[in-house]
């Protein structure tokens, strides 16, 4: 079966702006908020959404970092592969600050439970919100939900949902691989 595009750039570009006109509502002028993309694939995420606020709000001033969580990952030790970790680079305290989590798609909920136990280690964080772009719901394994989604899509299981950002807008694709 050929791979189905479930969105394309243009689409991908307006829910990114639509995401950040989110977070801006909630969270007014950043001050006591900070955005950490999950290794690895909610960097390339954060990174299109620190363009967006460049881009289209150049006033307000964002906290970000990236989150590595591999070694509390709940199958680190029962892989045969040995797992490796990515880099960490929170500069910052988290400490009583609202920490908003952003990775590209929501699954099983395994990686977000991950990332919200290696938190603890950079402080003890106001709140905690998620942020994926795509929710892959009725598949959780863990209760765990996105306070800010771009898409919601449904899958049969075997099906693999992957995101391809370029270096352009125009460049970013999401689709089903069966």
């Amino acid at each position: 079966m050929p791979n189905k595009i479930l969105l394309d750039s243009k689409k991908i570009e307006i829910i990114l702006s639509r995401l950040v006109y989110e977070l801006i509502e909630n969270h007014k002028n950043f001050h006591d908020t900070v955005l950490l993309g999950l290794q690895p694939r909610g960097v390339f995420l954060i990174d299109k959404i620190l363009e967006v606020f460049e881009r289209d709000h150049p006033n307000i001033k964002i906290k970000s970092g990236i989150l590595d969580y591999t070694f509390f990952r709940d199958d680190f030790r029962r892989s045969e592969k040995t797992l490796s970790a990515s880099s960490t680079k929170i500069d910052f305290s988290i400490e009583n600050k609202n920490v908003v989590l952003i990775d590209d798609v929501l699954f099983t909920g395994r990686s977000v439970k991950a990332a919200m136990s290696s938190i603890d280690t950079y402080g003890r964080p106001k709140s905690i919100e998620l942020l994926v772009l795509i929710d892959r719901r009725f598949k959780r394994e863990i209760p765990i939900e996105a306070n800010y989604c771009g898409a919601k899509i449904d899958t049969f299981k075997g099906d693999r949902v992957k995101v391809l950002w370029g270096e352009k807008l125009k460049d970013n694709v999401i689709y089903i691989e069966s």
